[in-house]
């Protein structure tokens, strides 16, 4: 039975990428990848979203931070539904060992992460197209990471409970999973 119970969340865990048709852009070539459903209603084109996502889990070996690619995702499934991208604000608060992901190259080798960063392309070409991503300083302090060592336009709060709280009050959402 448990056998079975893991089986069924590693399948639903899956990134859309495994499953059929899936595409990345129209915001992100390359990352970020979703899949048309079909019958339901289209996503009104005047949506505006402020959401957010919580990161606090490392991304595995030489794997992008999935995450953070979660965040992309969200941009290029709307993007392709109908939402103009100028009408998604998007911030990804990140903290515990997920910090170690916004590390520059440099960085991440002289702190014993390894010598490249599997996440930094992708999460410089989100910041380009406006995401922001904001690092729990709790968590940067406590692995010994300075705002010098992060990927520039990366923002540092005081913590993530301090940065979702602010974000709240600007009127985000926060992404239930």
């Amino acid at each position: 039975m448990r056998a079975m119970i893991l089986a069924g969340l590693a399948l639903s865990a899956a990134p859309a990428a495994a499953q059929d048709g899936a595409r990345t852009g129209p915001v992100f070539d390359g990352f970020g990848p979703h899949v048309a459903v079909e019958g339901i209603e289209a996503v009104p084109a005047d949506t505006e979203f402020a959401h957010s996502f919580d990161v606090s889990r490392r991304a595995e070996g030489a794997q992008r931070n999935r995450g953070f690619e979660s965040a992309a995702r969200f941009v290029n499934m709307h993007a392709a539904h109908g939402v103009d991208p100028d009408n998604m604000r998007v911030a990804v608060v990140v903290h515990g060992g997920a910090v170690l992901d916004l590390l520059t190259d440099e960085a991440r080798a002289r702190l014993g992460h390894g010598e490249t960063n599997p996440s930094g392309d992708m999460v410089r070409a989100m910041l380009d197209e406006g995401v922001r991503f904001i690092v729990c300083g709790q968590s940067a302090v406590g692995q010994g990471v300075s705002q010098a060592d992060l990927i520039e336009g990366t923002e540092m709060a005081l913590s993530a409970m301090t940065a979702h709280a602010l974000l709240q009050q600007r009127g985000y959402t926060v992404n239930p999973f």
